[in-house]
C-alpha cells in the first residue's frame, strides 16, 4: 500500500500535502485523478464530521486510503457562525460575498467582541477503519474593514494579535507558520508514520 488520496481538487492544496510527504516515497493521488466524479454531501454539523464524510465516500469508491479535511471560521459573537458554512456563508465560494455578509453581521459590535478562530480538521482514514484526526486553530478579531492583499477567504478580515496584522498583510511563509492549516498537517505529520504502519 503506497498510494495516498487526498479528498480535494485543489490544485495547490494538493502541492502542499506532496511536500508534507515527499520523504515518505507515497503516490500522492487526488478526486482529479479518478474518471467516476465523487460525489460528496457535507451535512455534518462540524468540522470533523463533515471531514469524515468526504474521507469514507472517497475510500468506499477508490478502496485507497485518504486524507480529508474540513475548515472555517468560527466567529463567538455570531453563535459560531460561518463554521461549516464559510466557504457557501453568502452563495457558493464567493470570497467578496462572503466577507460582506460577516461585517453586516457584525455591524455594532464592540471590538473587544469580535473574537474568532480559524480551525482545520484533518482524518485520515484507510479501508480497514484505522482514522487519525487532528486539528488546528488559529485565534483571532474580525476587523471593521478588509486589510492587505495577500490570501483569500476571509483573511483580509482576520487580524492575528499576535502578529499585529491581517492574515492578507502577511506573506505566505508567515501565514503558514501560524495558519490553521499548517498547525493540522505539522499534527498529522507528527502520528502519521504510526498510522500508516498499522495494518
Amino acid at each position: 500500500m503506497n498510494t495516498i488520496v487526498i479528498a480535494t481538487n485543489n490544485i495547490n492544496k494538493a502541492q502542499e500535502y506532496r511536500v508534507m510527504l515527499q520523504s515518505k516515497k507515497i503516490t500522492i493521488k487526488t478526486l482529479a485523478d479518478f474518471a467516476t466524479p465523487i460525489k460528496i454531501n457535507e451535512t455534518g454539523t462540524t468540522f470533523a464530521a463533515n471531514a469524515l464524510l468526504k474521507a469514507q465516500a472517497v475510500v468506499d469508491l477508490t478502496k485507497l486510503p485518504v486524507i480529508a479535511d474540513d475548515s472555517g471560521l468560527v466567529v463567538d459573537a455570531l453563535n459560531g457562525e460561518p463554521g461549516v458554512h464559510s466557504a457557501r456563508y453568502a452563495g457558493d465560494h464567493d470570497d467578496i460575498a462572503n466577507n460582506r455578509k460577516l461585517l453586516h453581521n457584525l455591524q455594532g459590535v464592540l471590538n473587544e467582541k469580535r473574537t474568532a478562530h480559524f480551525n482545520t480538521t484533518l482524518v485520515a482514514l484507510k479501508p480497514n477503519g484505522k482514522k487519525l484526526v487532528v486539528t488546528g486553530e488559529l485565534n483571532g478579531i474580525i476587523l471593521a474593514r478588509p486589510q492587505g492583499n495577500n490570501g483569500f477567504g476571509y483573511d483580509p478580515l482576520f487580524y492575528v494579535p499576535t502578529k499585529d496584522k491581517s492574515l492578507a498583510q502577511l506573506t505566505t511563509s508567515q501565514k503558514n507558520e501560524i495558519s490553521h492549516r499548517g498547525q493540522a498537517m505539522r499534527q498529522l505529520m507528527q502520528q502519521f508514520e504510526e498510522w500508516w504502519q498499522q495494518a
